[in-house]
């Protein structure tokens, strides 16, 4: 039996966004956000949430602007510190505390972030671990559209300043998974940082993106943590030896692509795969 995973409502294509710093400008990037229907998270500096840091947001303004948004706020460690040799105990004070801070500041439990200045590697991902982190984003661009399978070292499609970002765009918008024998799912991961918009005055970039993208409707719009979460939930399905069922542990409905039909594997539930 040939098995893939589908995105809700069978759709066979998912897209995230991921910005940092938590800048003033990301006031007017939520709201392109919202209004072309594109979901992601922001990565936020716990230590400087303080109009005395520049272009950063207070704590009063992050908290006003990402909490009922949609977005998901995550970490990008507590002062942005250079990581690159530093001692085990500087990576575990830098996450830990991070950690600490947003979870008070935002109400929620941190399931993800990313690396500040890109600096990744087997001692801060150890940390990571340590500290029960689900996904943790480098600045390393794939230039693809897997589903990622090193959550914590996990590499975006491409950077919204990349020369190439269109031609990308086109090229995710062409996949036909459900008309291919290697039926994969596909994801398009954007990233970057909203002051470079503002400082290279070209917020066009991201307000074409936007238009593209809602012109579409076989896109399965979601945050970092919730495609991670997703992408959970299908790996955890038990199916049946005879492959005539199909039991999804998880709290979440999971959609299947099975033998090129479509198979809904409700949540808590054993489905009789007919």
């Amino acid at each position: 039996m040939q098995r893939f995973m589908r995105f809700p409502g069978w759709k066979a294509k998912a897209m995230t966004l991921s910005y940092d710093d938590a800048v003033v400008f990301d006031k007017r990037l939520v709201e392109i956000m919202q209004r072309y229907g594109l979901k992601g998270t922001f990565n936020v500096n716990g230590g400087m949430l303080s109009d005395t840091f520049y272009r950063r947001m207070n704590e009063a303004d992050a908290v006003e602007l990402y909490k009922n948004s949609g977005m998901e706020v995550a970490m990008h460690g507590l002062d942005h510190a250079f990581l690159g040799g530093c001692t085990g105990a500087d990576i575990l004070k830098e996450y830990y505390e991070d950690k600490i801070k947003l979870e008070q500041t935002f109400g929620t439990i941190m399931r993800g972030g990313a690396y500040a200045f890109g600096v990744c590697n087997d001692e801060i991902v150890n940390v990571l671990k340590t500290l029960g982190v689900s996904y943790f984003r480098t600045t390393v661009s794939s230039n693809s559209f897997d589903i990622p399978t090193d959550w914590l070292r996990l590499k975006p499609t491409c950077r919204h300043a990349a020369e190439n970002l269109f031609e990308l765009l086109d090229k995710f918008f062409a996949e036909q998974p459900d008309k291919e024998y290697r039926a994969y799912p596909k994801l398009f991961y954007l990233w970057g940082h909203s002051y470079e918009y503002e400082d290279q005055n070209n917020w066009e970039i991201i307000e074409k993106f936007g238009q593209k993208v809602a012109e579409r409707d076989d896109i399965w719009h979601a945050t970092n943590v919730e495609i991670y979460d997703y992408v959970k939930a299908y790996e955890g399905l038990i199916f049946s030896a005879a492959g005539d069922k199909v039991y999804n542990p998880s709290g979440t409905d999971v959609y299947l692509w099975l033998n090129q039909k479509r198979v809904l594997a409700k949540a808590n539930t054993t489905t009789v795969i007919e």
